[in-house]
């Protein structure tokens, strides 16, 4: 029986259109969750939207409309973008839905009943952007430091959550499984501030000043604030606490999120499950930020990147393809037009797609387009100068994916690429073929570079699906009944059978010609 894998995404605030960080978050999860595929594991894969808080009915505001109908606009153009990157999610969930709103009530009044929210007066500094108070020395120069604005002093009575109570767990948990928060200086930021005593959470605000929320069971003047709304989507969307999905998912829980909301999700949301009797997640992978001339891309700085123009222009896999390989998870990395053609026309239009249009040009003007049968003997000689360097990128490329390097497990297979374009270059099939004694020879050589593409379509599934079924029909496997091929499949060498007729290669990725 294998281990079944659960993958989320953080729902994305509706204040405004999604941009190419939600979209990178996004495929990221979807990558993750089509290795597991791969790997013939049970998968659930949750994103969806978090629509209450101040910044909507002031984003709504703006727009002259209620914040429902608001809220159900932009939720819609985050279910509308996803289909045109290939992402494909078990739940799109929202924060509105009901039984979202059931799960929140009932978290809230079994925390409450425990004695671990309370009622209290408080002044602090309060940003508007992110939603929730600050402590100066959590500020930058006096302001926030991902919007640059100084924070507003609030003076008001809330409900508050006891997260210093569970300070010393929370360290010693993180202690005794080190691999919780992952790249590991995420986790070490998360226990340095946890260096300092733990303050409270304020979790409501009251309704004099927001309405747009979830009325807390226990007092019905007050709505939950942001966070003891947004995260507990993760088990709500399971269907906690009875759900078959929740008992066999969420064991396995990984969170994937950008490095701006570490603290809610490396702090918050495991006190919270603590307090709620519930077991902690699994993983938490915590990426960088993709910045555009130097800076963080964000709504509020706008200089966002439209995805919708990207994959217009681009086309899904590039998009994708690019993502996965010029972020190293866990850093920022910088985005820039002049960079993504580079690399399409690089990595893909020449290192992928001249190998695939080479090999499959040669098999069709020298087999006719039929899968030669391969001589043992010869075989046994060719075939471990593609086979066995074909095994330690399987190997590498696995190991990668499973800690979510997914720029290493991408170098692991152009890495393959290359020495499948070297062995071609010195095996010279032209030449081959031009000796008649050499028939057998030119039979392996041209067989074994179709178990490498086999090999290479088969590991590019989870970043560039539609490219790997391409590639797959055209080396002679039913799409349509199998939308990839698992792990132990690709393993096997040789795999493809001698008198299939393959048909003729088209143009992966054409090369983009740059206007001077």
């Amino acid at each position: 029986m294998t281990t079944p894998f659960y993958i989320t995404t953080p729902i994305y605030y509706v204040n405004a259109k999604p941009h190419l960080g939600h979209t990178y978050t996004t495929i990221a999860a979807d990558v993750a969750r089509r290795f597991y595929m791969l790997l013939e594991q049970d998968t659930f894969f949750l994103t969806g939207t978090d629509e209450h808080g101040d910044k909507i009915v002031k984003a709504a505001e703006g727009k002259n409309q209620d914040p429902s109908s608001y809220a159900n606009q932009i939720s819609q153009l985050f279910r509308d973008l996803w289909p045109k990157y290939n992402i494909s999610y078990d739940r799109f969930i929202r924060t509105t839905d009901p039984d979202h709103i059931a799960v929140v009530e009932k978290i809230l009044q079994q925390i409450y009943d425990s004695g671990d929210i309370y009622f209290s007066e408080y002044e602090g500094l309060y940003c508007y952007g992110c939603e929730r108070f600050y402590n100066r020395r959590e500020l930058v120069e006096g302001k926030c430091p991902d919007h640059g604005t100084e924070p507003e002093l609030i003076k008001e009575s809330n409900y508050f959550f006891r997260m210093s109570r569970y300070q010393d767990w929370l360290i010693q948990h993180l202690t005794d499984h080190p691999e919780m928060i992952q790249p590991e200086r995420y986790r070490n930021e998360v226990l340095s501030f946890l260096r300092e005593p733990l303050e409270d959470l304020c979790i409501s605000r009251p309704k004099t000043r927001l309405t747009w929320g979830i009325t807390l069971p226990f007092d019905p003047d007050y709505v939950t604030y942001v966070w003891f709304d947004a995260l507990i989507n993760y088990i709500s969307a399971l269907g906690y606490p009875e759900g078959e999905d929740f008992k066999k998912f969420w064991p396995q829980a990984r969170h994937i999120v950008a490095k701006d909301i570490l603290k809610p999700h490396g702090i918050y949301w495991p006190i919270m499950l603590k307090a709620a009797g519930i077991d902690a997640y699994k993983h938490l992978y915590v990426h960088g930020y993709w910045n555009v001339d130097e800076s963080k891309m964000s709504k509020s700085l706008g200089n966002v990147i439209d995805p919708y123009y990207l994959q217009e222009t681009y086309g899904t896999d590039a998009i994708r393809f690019f993502l996965m390989r010029d972020m190293t998870f866990g850093l920022d990395a910088n985005f820039s037009e002049e960079t993504l053609i580079q690399r399409i026309n690089s990595d893909l239009a020449n290192d992928l797609g001249n190998l695939f249009s080479r090999v499959l040009g040669m098999f069709h003007k020298y087999f006719k387009g039929v899968v030669p049968e391969v001589d043992a003997v010869m075989q046994a000689k060719v075939g471990p100068e593609l086979s066995v360097p074909a095994q330690t990128a399987i190997n590498a490329y696995q190991s990668e994916m499973e800690v979510f390097h997914f720029h290493k497990a991408t170098v692991a297979v152009w890495e393959y690429i290359s020495c499948m374009n070297k062995f071609v270059d010195t095996a010279a099939p032209w030449e081959l073929a031009k000796r008649p004694d050499e028939k057998q020879r030119l039979e392996a050589v041209i067989y074994n570079l179709l178990e490498g593409l086999r090999v290479i379509a088969g590991l590019l599934y989870p970043m560039m699906p539609d490219t790997a079924r391409t590639m797959l029909s055209h080396l002679g496997f039913d799409m349509e009944t199998n939308e990839y091929l698992p792990i132990g499949a690709i393993k096997q060498w040789p795999a493809l059978a001698s008198g299939a007729k393959l048909p003729k290669a088209i143009s992966l990725f054409p090369r983009i010609e740059v206007k001077k």
